[in-house]
């Protein structure tokens, strides 16, 4: 049987667990296998050939069609992406005229001719009311017959699977690497953490669990099958009973909590009880949740359990009854009456609190002495400090030198939803002395944490991609690289495209690109208010995704004026991301002469889900380089928007601020901590795309080779997130 886990390891490593059956002559239904991957982009390793052709044919076709049903739905040709002109890109319209032509079909139409007519009286006409306007006026099988085969290139993407281990071995290395990282997960690795486990929640567990939210997830696992909770602070509590609700375990949004089992109840309380019992100071925490402590104190009833009188404290202080210090409030007291090496003393104990304060601290130094103790105290705590916070910090400090006190300087924010605003930079400038020194400091901690490499394997196009500092810096998806993450695009025709699938309410997305010159201003969009420019088409507005919607944007990219291309997702109306049955956005890349589909899988490059409480996603953008060569920019980004009628008209400043402000960000790269390994490498080489090493290696790229020795330690994107130290 096979395991019911095996998409969820196929998604994040690109292996197929190890197929077992019969012996026998599979190798034909093998080779066919292979030849459909192809067709969608991906192709079986020769070691993974070579096992499946040693089965029975009822057991490769049984695995075969389960895995293409995966990888389709992975690069998204799970969905049939219709176009409204029918042989897009191909007889695209000009805008006026094609509105023209659909209020004369409005006119001609006895349902609608009075209606028309009324609105062309009043001298505005509401595109939304014409028949054949937003609506699919074709099928998916005419627009198919529109179209000629894809020619084969030799650029289209290829991405190899790979021979895994048994099946149960493969799931539980999947839990252990996704609940044991370093770093927090996006939305959708929470997702897949929890369904692993409560699959692996019997079987071996991480050494440790670093990041709280993943602590949480997997804490709810062990619950429900009787195991010791993970637990140190009140807030590991709370989280939990988050996600007994299934609420937001990252305490960014409220989370209305349900009622709980009498046994579930007195297992929180139980917990509770037990953190304050062997740190009766960590009961101060419940001031940075306090709201939603007094709510979930309303479904433990802590009064009804006498025995656990410390758990009824933790409630007793989030509803003001008792006093219980703030540690933050304590810092807060001393920064304001200047006692900065006071602070100093206090945030020693807590290390992750003390970086993240260091440029405020440095701000509020008025001596050198001042100064002097907070680097010291900083070089001091580094030991102590988690790889992630370290690296964030030191990226802070490389960028805190770029910035000047001018007048209309700004700053870019984005939270942990991937929502992101500009504000006016009101800092003074850093010391730069000081800020020296802490670069200087926490590059040598980074170095002395990384491990020795070996022979160190190294594919150029992965030395620009970002660190992922955190999971929420990036989208699930195939190909998505973390935000500041800089990517080569090699192709003539780059074509954009997003699908949408609503819920129950009509849902319009529209999908646009914006061309800006070196200076971020405005030269011209494609959306569908302008259906063609000198760069390429738009494939046509559909305005109801009932069944499924697909946008296209076709560029010549030899034909872009200016230096920057931003693709984004504008909702017009209806269900948000986060509502819809489904949407996601991808590009692909083509010669000119191939002509093919509107859509074709095997030349997708990248497709990332569309989530997150915006009403304008910008997953990435495309730059031209002074040589002339255009490379891609991950921003997975998002406006709040408006609430309806998002246009690319209403967002051309903000976007042209964001861009720059993530564009001229110093990100620290897999360059950087490369350079640091390669102090300890045995040889370093760049891989040349051909030779492979014979002995064991780290390889580090975008896609792993086939042939690497079997003792080799890989890391692709899939798994980038273990190039942090811990």
């Amino acid at each position: 049987m096979p395991h019911p886990l095996e998409p969820l390891v196929i998604r994040h490593t690109h292996r197929l667990p190890a197929p077992s059956g019969p012996s026998g002559q599979g190798g034909v239904a093998a080779r066919q296998f292979d030849a459909a991957l192809m067709s969608v982009g991906f192709k079986l390793s020769a070691e993974l050939l070579a096992h499946l052709s040693g089965l029975s044919e009822q057991t490769v076709v049984d695995t075969a069609t389960r895995a293409l049903d995966t990888v389709r739905e992975m690069v998204g040709d799970h969905v049939q992406h219709n176009v409204y002109f029918v042989d897009f890109p191909a007889n695209v319209p000009d805008t006026f005229d094609f509105w023209m032509r659909c209020i004369i079909e409005a006119l001609a139409d006895d349902t609608s001719r009075g209606g028309t007519l009324a609105q062309l009286r009043a001298g505005v006409v509401d595109l939304l009311t014409l028949p054949s306007y937003g609506n699919y006026q074709h099928t998916y099988a005419e627009m198919l017959g529109a179209h000629d085969e894809l020619i084969a290139a030799a650029g289209d993407r290829l991405t190899v699977l790979h021979l895994g281990g048994a099946p149960g071995d493969e799931v539980t290395a999947l839990y252990l690497g996704l609940a044991g990282s370093t770093t927090p997960l996006g939305d959708e690795g929470l997702l897949d953490l929890a369904t692993l486990a409560g699959h692996c929640v019997d079987g071996p567990q991480p050494e440790a669990i670093p990041v709280r939210e993943n602590r949480a997830v997997v804490n709810r696992a062990r619950l429900g099958a009787g195991a010791d909770l993970l637990l140190d602070t009140v807030t590991d509590v709370l989280r939990l009973a988050c996600a007994l609700s299934d609420g937001d375990v990252t305490l960014l949004e409220p989370t209305r909590f349900r009622s709980l089992s009498r046994p579930v109840r007195r297992a929180l309380l139980a917990g509770l009880d037990s953190v304050v019992t062997a740190a009766p100071a960590k009961v101060a925490d419940v001031a940075a949740h306090r709201e939603a402590f007094k709510r979930l104190g309303e479904r433990l009833h802590p009064h009804e359990y006498p025995r656990w009188p410390h758990a009824a404290d933790v409630f007793a202080v989030a509803r003001g009854e008792k006093e219980a210090r703030n540690f933050d409030s304590h810092f807060e007291e001393l920064l304001g009456t200047g006692d900065v090496t006071g602070a100093v003393r206090l945030l020693m104990a807590a290390p992750g609190k003390l970086f993240r304060s260091l440029d405020r601290m440095l701000r509020a130094c008025v001596t050198q002495d001042e100064r002097d103790a907070v680097v010291v105290a900083a070089e001091r705590v580094a030991p102590q400090v988690s790889g992630r916070v370290l690296l964030s910090v030191l990226e802070h400090f490389r960028n805190r030198g770029k910035e000047s006190a001018e007048a209309g300087e700004r700053r870019v924010f984005v939270n942990r939803l991937g929502r992101a605003w500009v504000a006016a930079d009101t800092r003074p400038p850093m010391p730069a002395p000081e800020r020296d020194r802490l670069v200087a400091a926490l590059d040598a901690e980074t170095r002395r944490r990384l491990p020795d490499p070996g022979h160190l394997l190294i594919d150029p196009d992965v030395l620009d991609v970002a660190l992922p500092l955190s999971g929420k810096a990036t989208a699930a998806g195939l190909g998505v690289l973390p935000r500041g993450s800089v990517s080569p695009v090699d192709g003539e025709l780059l074509r954009f495209f997003v699908h949408w699938k609503q819920t129950s309410r009509n849902t319009d997305y529209d999908l646009s690109a914006l061309m800006l010159d070196a200076s971020y201003q405005t030269l011209a969009w494609l959306s569908y208010t302008a259906l063609t420019e000198v760069e390429g088409e738009h494939s046509g507005d559909i305005t109801d995704a009932p069944e499924g919607a697909s946008e296209f944007i076709n560029l010549r990219l030899g034909a872009v004026r200016g230096t920057f291309v931003v693709p984004q997702v504008n909702i017009y109306s209806g269900e948000g991301f986060d509502e819809v049955e489904e949407s996601f956005f991808g590009f692909m890349l083509r010669d000119a002469e191939q002509r093919g589909r509107p859509f074709e899988p095997r030349t997708v490059r990248m497709k990332s889900e569309l989530r997150g409480p915006g009403r304008v996603a910008l997953p990435l953008a495309f730059v031209r380089g002074d040589d002339g060569r255009w490379h891609a920019k991950w921003l997975h980004l998002s406006l709040k928007g408006s609430p309806n009628s998002n246009r690319v008209e209403g967002n051309r400043v903000s976007v042209a601020t964001l861009l720059r402000g993530i564009i001229e960000r110093d990100q620290l790269t897999v360059r950087y901590l490369t350079n640091l390994m390669a102090d300890r490498a045995t040889a370093t080489t760049l891989w040349d795309g051909t030779t492979i090493p014979d002995s064991p290696v780290t390889y580090i790229g975008l896609e792993r080779p086939d042939g690497l020795h079997p003792d080799s330690l890989i890391v692709t994107p899939e798994n980038l997130r273990d190039l942090i130290p811990g």
